[in-house]
């Protein structure tokens, strides 16, 4: 108990470190133009972010614990059937949570409850590290069925559950992130994790190319569903959804309120969003160097 008192403080620590590298890379070397620069835009996904880090610790922190607990006490779940040697029970866990949370994000983007709560995410106007804060509270409250269902399952532990939540918050910073990465050099980091570029496919205003890339931290699980787009060399896409293109629709409270309202009609819009997005579409050369 001492030692874990003592050490308690390092995931956090690095987490933040990993954080402030990425803000001061992506103002260095910036992938995108920023659609709605400034500090207010930064804000908001704090806030957001903040609102939603309290949700976890009230809610979704304690159950977990408790179902972590219970899977070491009763030998729940997959891995203690397996009994594999600890030095590989962590990494085969660490892998089959990012696999299932793979499949929970395809689920956030196809069960219409799940996607109103998740297009508060998508509805920033930019991507860059703070987006990887903008998630509602109402989406992680309806996870919580679902993470205790993967970690009782199969059976992670709460060294387990701890290494691999603290991976996949650095992996999300890191792939949502506007950094510049060297497109070489990019494109061979894609084949074993999410990188910038990918992601960004996944934040386009485009159905078709939303609707793809939804791994997290592995990208292989795209690659074996079908759901991969790894073209990484095309045209930088407009991020956002196409029924929210001003910033007056993504405000804090709009933002907030998101899940419990209708958005504009998309059909209305559809015509509009097409030429923004034609407007919008820059190649790699446009995009102003440092």
């Amino acid at each position: 108990m001492q030692r874990r008192n003592r050490t308690h403080w390092i995931a956090p620590a690095l987490l933040g470190a990993v954080l402030l590298s990425l803000l001061c890379a992506e103002r260095e070397r910036p992938l995108r133009r920023w659609r709605e620069p400034g500090a207010r835009r930064v804000a908001r996904n704090v806030t957001v972010g903040a609102i939603t880090a309290a949700a976890v610790a009230a809610l979704e922190s304690p159950m977990t614990g408790i179902v972590a607990r219970a899977v070491e006490r009763r030998r729940w779940g997959l891995m203690p059937r397996l009994r594999l040697p600890p030095a590989i029970a962590l990494p085969v866990s660490i892998v089959l949570m990012d696999y299932t949370l793979y499949w929970w994000h395809v689920l956030l983007h196809r069960v219409p409850l799940l996607w109103r709560c998740h297009r508060a995410h998508h509805a920033d106007l930019d991507l860059d590290t703070s987006t990887a804060l903008r998630f509602h509270a109402a989406e992680f409250v309806l996870s919580i069925p679902w993470r205790v269902a993967q970690i009782a399952c199969i059976g992670v532990t709460r060294r387990a559950l701890a290494t691999w939540t603290a991976l996949t918050a650095a992996e999300v910073m890191f792939h949502h992130s506007n950094v510049r990465l060297p497109l070489a050099f990019e494109r061979t980091l894609s084949r074993w994790v999410v990188t910038p570029r990918m992601h960004g496919i996944h934040h386009s205003v485009m159905r078709d190319q939303r609707d793809s890339n939804f791994s997290s931290g592995l990208s292989v699980w795209d690659l074996l569903h079908g759901t991969g787009n790894v073209a990484l060399a095309q045209e930088v896409p407009a991020i956002g959804l196409p029924e929210y293109r001003r910033s007056a629709q993504v405000t804090l409270g709009r933002t907030l309120a998101m899940p419990f309202v209708a958005p504009e009609s998309a059909d209305l819009l559809a015509e509009a969003a097409a030429a923004d997005r034609q407007a919008e579409l820059v190649t790699e050369q446009d995009v102003q160097r440092p």
